[in-house]
C-alpha cells in the first residue's frame, strides 16, 4: 500500500472548516454578553475584493468577494478556489457562497456549493421567524433540516466587518454560537478587538484593526482596513489570506506539487514499527494535548499521567446474536441513521442484504462488511464532505469516506457503529486517520482501509462518536508530540 492511502482523510474536512468563519452563511449566531449589539452596527460600504490564499507563503488559491447593497438589504457573493495536495494527490476545490442579508445584516437566505472532482455538496436555506430551514444535496441524497433559532442569525463575513464599523474598542469582545451544517452541531465562537496595527500589504503600509476569532481552542487572526476590507487573515498550519488585485489573484497558481497537507500535519515517531498487526499492545508518551479536549481515555486505551497504553481487543468471547432490547441507550443511539450516515436509505439496506446473511454472527457480519468496503471503494483522497451514499455511488474516497460508508452498512445490518479519528502509524510517522468502532457484543475497532478487525494498536483514538466531536482535532494539529516507550507482541 502507498503511504497516502491511509493518511489524513479527516483533514479535507478540517481544512474546509478553517474557512467557515468567512464562507458559510448558514451558521447560527445568537448574541451572548453584548459588547456588540445589532443597534450599534453602522452601514457597510460596498466592496469587490480579491485575496490570495497561501500555505507557508506558497500560493494555493484565491478568493473573490462581492458585497453590495440591494433594495431590502445586502447581497454577498463569494467564490474560493484552492489547489490542495492531500496524500500525494493534487486536487482543485471550489466553494461558492451566495447570501441575502436584511438591512441590519441578519441573514435572509443563502446558497452554498462545494465541489471537488466528482464530489459535489450544496445547501440552500432561508430564515422565517424563529426557524432556519436548510435543504442539503449530496450525490443521491437530499435532506431537509429545520433549526429553531433563539436570536437573529448573522453572516460571519458581515459580522467581522460590522465589528469594526461598530463601537467596539480595544479589548472588547463578544461571544456567539455557531451552527455548523457539516457537523449538525453548535459551538461557541469569540471575537475580540485587539486594537490598531500597521501592516504591509501589496508593498504599502496600511493602518488596520487587528481582531481574533477563537473556535474550539483555535485562534485565527484578522486585520481589517480603514474602509472595512479584510486585509489579511491567518489560521491553522500557516494558512494565510492576503488582499490583492484581481489580476494577481487569478494568476501565479503553481502547477508543480505543493506542500502535502497530510505530511505537514503528521507526527514523527521515535522508532520504526515493522509489523503493527503483530503487536498486542503499545505504550506511548503523549505531550502537547489535553485529555479534557480529546478522548484518550476509555475502551482499549488507558491513560496514566502522560503514558497512553493501547491493548488489542480480545475477540474470543463474543455473542452469536445481538438483542436490541438488551442494548444500552448508547448502543441504540449508534444504530440510528444520522446526517451523512444514511443507514435507512434503500440503497444501503439492499446492499447489506447482499453482503451478509441474517443468521451470520455479529463478528462475521463485521468482517464481511469491512472486506466489502475495502475491496469496492478505491483508496484515493477526496476533498468533500464525507457522505455514505455519495461514497457508495462514486466508489472512491479516503479513510473518511470508508468510515462513513462502513458505519452506514453496519447500522443497516443491526450493528451499532461509530466513527473514530486520531493517528495511525505508517513508515516512521503517525498520520491523521479515521476508522470505526463496531458493537458486536462489545465495542471493537475496525479499519476498512487496511482491512483490520480489530485495528492494530498504532491506531491512537482522539475522538469517537458524532461528526462534530471530530473537530476537536483542530486544536491539537501541530501541537501533539509522541514517544513510543514500549511494544508488546
Amino acid at each position: 500500500m502507498k503511504p497516502f492511502w491511509i493518511a489524513l482523510g479527516i483533514f479535507g474536512l478540517l481544512f474546509s472548516i478553517l474557512f467557515s468563519f468567512r464562507l458559510e452563511v448558514f451558521k447560527k449566531f445568537h448574541w451572548e454578553p453584548a459588547s456588540l449589539t445589532p443597534s450599534s452596527l453602522n452601514a457597510l460600504p460596498e466592496k469587490d475584493a480579491w485575496m490570495n490564499i497561501l500555505l507557508n507563503d506558497r500560493k494555493i488559491g484565491s478568493s473573490h468577494t462581492v458585497f453590495s447593497k440591494i433594495e431590502d438589504g445586502y447581497r454577498l457573493e463569494e467564490t474560493v478556489y484552492m489547489r490542495l495536495n492531500t496524500m500525494g494527490l493534487t486536487q482543485d476545490m471550489i466553494l461558492k457562497t451566495f447570501g441575502r442579508l436584511n438591512t441590519d445584516f441578519t441573514l435572509s437566505s443563502f446558497n452554498f456549493e462545494m465541489g471537488s472532482g466528482r464530489f459535489q455538496f450544496s445547501a440552500q436555506g432561508s430564515v422565517s421567524g424563529n426557524v432556519l430551514s436548510i435543504k442539503t444535496h449530496s450525490f443521491g441524497s437530499t435532506k431537509d433540516i429545520q433549526i429553531s433559532v433563539r436570536e437573529k442569525i448573522y453572516i460571519p463575513s458581515g459580522i467581522l466587518n460590522a465589528a469594526v464599523t461598530s463601537e467596539m474598542k480595544t479589548g472588547d469582545e463578544f461571544a456567539v454560537q455557531v451552527f455548523d451544517p457539516v457537523s449538525m452541531a453548535s459551538e461557541p465562537v469569540t471575537i475580540k478587538m485587539m486594537g490598531p496595527e500597521k501592516i504591509v500589504n501589496m508593498g504599502l503600509e496600511k493602518n488596520t484593526k487587528k481582531m481574533t476569532v477563537s473556535y474550539k481552542g483555535i485562534t485565527q487572526l484578522a486585520w481589517i482596513g480603514e474602509n472595512g476590507d479584510v486585509i489579511r487573515e491567518k489560521g491553522l498550519l500557516g494558512i494565510r489570506l492576503e488582499k490583492t488585485t484581481r489580476d494577481d489573484a487569478l494568476s501565479g497558481l503553481q502547477k508543480e506539487p505543493i506542500l502535502d497537507l497530510t505530511q505537514l500535519a503528521s507526527v514523527p515517531s521515535n522508532m520504526r514499527i515493522d509489523h503493527p498487526l503483530r503487536l498486542k499492545g503499545i505504550d506511548v508518551e503523549i505531550t502537547g494535548v489535553n485529555d479534557n479536549i480529546v478522548r484518550l481515555q476509555g475502551g482499549r486505551q488507558r491513560l496514566t499521567d502522560n503514558i497512553l497504553t493501547i491493548k488489542k481487543e480480545d475477540l474470543s468471547d463474543l455473542p452469536d446474536v445481538l438483542d436490541k432490547n438488551k442494548m444500552g441507550e448508547n448502543e441504540k443511539r449508534f444504530l440510528m441513521p444520522s446526517p451523512f450516515i444514511e443507514s435507512d436509505h434503500p440503497s444501503i439496506q439492499n446492499l447489506v442484504n447482499k453482503i451478509v446473511s441474517a443468521d451470520d454472527r455479529p463478528l462475521i457480519k463485521a468482517n464481511k462488511l469491512v472486506a466489502w468496503v475495502r475491496k469496492n471503494v478505491e483508496k484515493r483522497p477526496v476533498l468533500s464532505l464525507p457522505d455514505a451514499l455519495a461514497t457508495l455511488e462514486n466508489r472512491v474516497g479516503d479513510c473518511n469516506e470508508h468510515a462513513v460508508l462502513l458505519a452506514a452498512l453496519a447500522r443497516a445490518s443491526g450493528i451499532p457503529a461509530r466513527i473514530e479519528v486520531g493517528l495511525v502509524y505508517l513508515n516512521g510517522r503517525f498520520y491523521y486517520h479515521a476508522w470505526n468502532l463496531l458493537y458486536v457484543g462489545q465495542w471493537i475497532t475496525a479499519d476498512s482501509v487496511l482491512g483490520q478487525v480489530p485495528a492494530d494498536v498504532t491506531h491512537i483514538r482522539f475522538s469517537s462518536g458524532a461528526m462534530h466531536q471530530q473537530l476537536d482535532l483542530m486544536r491539537i494539529i501541530g501541537e501533539i508530540k509522541l514517544k513510543i516507550t514500549g511494544l508488546t507482541e
